[in-house]
């Protein structure tokens, strides 16, 4: 009967819906989404064999980090050397591009990659933006599943990061923020330093930069994610201890050094910038860090490309999180990489990742003894679980880590490039380690016109000229105006 039919079509749907309700909560608190499982399984596959040992992260843990590009490739500090194209302060920077080249590159790598990853929005300075645009890029690279980080020299004012951090309401647009601050000697033009001559004058605005983010927190509850880069070149590498010495004592949670490489812009190149190599970059950070700072025990991608590490910082010790001497924290690694590879908790809500943990553990109960004698033996490493505790509670328990980024030379990765275009596995070894080191990238930008991927070192080396000369027609400083006759 109608009376009747329609009384089972209501009821229906709210079962329905509410079945539908559990089907996403199951995915959402499933320890690993099936689309990240998949991305992980091609990205280990596309590693090279010698890499894929019991350290390697990419493939297991995440699919590497992402960038965007010829978002907003304007600057208005010069910088030695300058990895961007000659072209590229010759495009204006404009919002309405910028998000929309925000979406399409961060959505192709959403299809392509999984529902998550960490991803830079990185171009010239991001600071350039108007906030509105900058504030709708990083919802956009969220909706696309991602946990941002803006690039950026630092040289910017507090109401510019409340403007983007806040509606015009005044209330938070986001949780958390994340920035990286980029600070060296090399640069020219920073207000109040325009021409620094060692790293320790930029002390003081390292220290500005770090505490306005501190008071976003305390004032407005916006939480934060900072990193410290700099470049290294050999006008400045006997300065990196300082430098790593002085950033410890600052809010930062990421310190990231890139030893120079010629690439990008020609007239910004200095002498011997192939001196400076990943291990002695490596050994200053640790004289910096007054102790040993091993890395051997995790690796993402290819060594002669990516070191990093991250220390347990209780008050003033500090403790490797893995140990790479101790057997037993690599047993806890590899069953770790194992079970749990491939969970994401950035931008999650607490009580999700609560779940996801939940859910992991209850489906491999032996490995809790484990991970328990892991966390115990890094509070030992730590000063104790006295000392970390007590830590903890005077707010100086914090976790930091240490990266060096080896970019490679424009004129290697050209022809390494186009061999791999071919198909062709170079017989030089030169070419063939420039080809290894392609393709374990960790740091990877989209093609969506192209359906292509691209190394950051193949965007910066190959690609960028091209695109920046069609951005300079596309975005001109000056734009046309046409006049009727």
């Amino acid at each position: 009967m109608p009376g009747r039919t329609g009384a089972v079509v209501w009821r229906g749907r709210p079962a329905g819906k509410i079945a539908a309700a559990f089907r996403r909560l199951e995915l959402a608190t499933r320890p690993i989404h099936p689309e990240s499982r998949e991305a992980l399984d091609r990205r280990w596959s596309g590693l090279p064999g010698q890499l894929k040992t019991p350290a390697q992260l990419l493939g297991r843990a995440a699919v590497g980090c992402e960038g965007t590009h010829g978002v907003f490739p304007k600057c208005n500090l010069t910088c030695t050397p300058c990895y961007h194209s000659a072209d590229a302060n010759k495009v204006r920077i404009d919002g309405g591009h910028t998000v929309r080249a925000v979406k399409d590159q961060l959505g192709f790598l959403r299809r392509v990659r999984g529902p998550r990853a960490h991803a830079q929005l990185i171009g010239g300075e991001v600071s350039l933006l108007p906030a509105e645009d900058h504030a709708a890029a990083l919802l956009a690279m969220q909706a696309a599943g991602r946990e941002p980080m803006s690039m950026t020299h630092g040289d910017f004012d507090y109401q510019y990061l409340l403007d983007v951090a806040l509606d015009d309401t005044g209330k938070p647009r986001f949780g958390r923020v994340s920035f990286a601050g980029h600070f060296d000697s090399l640069m020219r033009g920073r207000r109040g330093a325009p021409r620094p001559r060692t790293e320790e004058e930029l002390n003081p605005f390292r220290e500005r930069f770090a505490a306005m983010f501190t008071a976003l927190r305390r004032e407005h509850r916006v939480r934060s994610y900072l990193a410290h880069n700099m470049t290294v070149t050999p006008a400045n590498i006997d300065q990196v201890a300082g430098v790593t010495g002085a950033v410890l004592k600052m809010p930062f949670d990421m310190l990231s050094f890139q030893p120079a490489a010629y690439i990008g812009d020609d007239r910004r190149w200095g002498k011997d910038f192939s001196d400076i190599t990943i291990d002695a970059v490596w050994d200053r950070i640790e004289a910096g860090a007054g102790q040993p700072i091993p890395w051997q025990g995790a690796q993402f991608g290819d060594p002669r490309c990516n070191r990093s590490a991250v220390v347990l910082r209780a008050g003033d010790t500090m403790a490797p999180l893995l140990d790479p001497a101790d057997p037993k924290d690599l047993a806890a690694r590899d069953r770790v990489l194992a079970h749990f590879g491939g969970m994401f908790f950035g931008g999650t809500p607490h009580w999700i990742v609560a779940l996801k943990v939940i859910r992991a553990l209850l489906a491999h109960p032996r490995d809790i003894p484990l991970i328990l004698g892991f966390g115990f033996r890094l509070a030992t490493r730590a000063g104790g679980l006295r000392h970390v505790f007590a830590a903890l509670r005077a707010g100086k328990l914090s976790f930091r880590t240490f990266v060096v980024h080896n970019f490679m030379d424009a004129a290697d990765v050209a022809p390494a490039w186009d061999l791999m275009g071919k198909g062709i596995t170079s017989e030089d070894p030169k070419t063939r380690e420039v080809q290894e080191r392609l393709g374990a990238c960790m740091y990877t930008m989209s093609h969506p016109e192209t359906g292509q991927l691209v190394p950051a070192c193949v965007q910066h080396s190959v690609l960028d000229p091209a695109e920046n000369a069609g951005l300079r027609k596309l975005l001109p400083l000056t734009p046309k105006v046409r006049t009727d006759r």
